[in-house]
């Protein structure tokens, strides 16, 4: 007899497609005034959703502006073929820091294990710092919703702990 978790992990989606969202007011004005824009982070992170079996089906870059993130994340939330949506970066407690005030509003349920697991495994990586990321994970229509730090160590730490757990997730928000 199988337990109610491997039931709902044979029900889940094998595979998930993700929307990934650099929030940076730096990358930002840089590609308003028309130059190449590169991000380590948002690189590390379409890698380790590739080599999980997942896609990538969205990638963009916001300002560090809370109606401009609600406004990415309201259009990412009603594209019925993205599963999980990503914000990378303003999580901390700069002032320009508002991805969190900017997505929390919005979100139906928010998961707190998520945030507190990644801030423990971060502490095990870089000490008392850890407490300084205040990353979250939420739903909203039938969708997950993670915001991470913008360091491409953190989307790495955060992505391969937390990936596998996704497909299940998602299950039990549809369900």
């Amino acid at each position: 007899m199988s337990s109610p978790k491997e039931e709902h992990e044979k029900k889940a989606p094998k595979t998930l497609n993700f929307a990934l969202v650099t929030v940076s007011s730096s990358r930002y004005a840089a590609k308003l005034r028309g130059e190449e824009v590169s991000d380590k982070s948002q690189e590390v992170a379409a890698e380790v959703v590739e080599k999980s079996g997942h896609k990538v089906v969205y990638r963009g870059l916001v300002d560090d502006d809370l109606e401009l993130i609600r406004l990415k994340l309201l259009e990412l939330s009603r594209d019925e073929t993205i599963d999980v949506i990503v914000f990378i970066g303003g999580t901390g407690l700069a002032k320009r820091d508002v991805t969190i005030e900017a997505v929390k509003p919005l979100i139906e349920k928010e998961a707190p294990g998520f945030g507190e697991l990644f801030r423990w495994l971060s502490f095990q990586e870089i000490g008392a710092a850890a407490f300084l990321s205040r990353a979250m994970l939420g739903t909203m229509k039938g969708k997950a919703v993670v915001c991470l730090p913008g360091s491409p160590n953190a989307v790495e730490l955060a992505l391969k702990s937390f990936l596998p757990a996704f497909p299940h997730l998602i299950y039990i928000i549809r369900s």
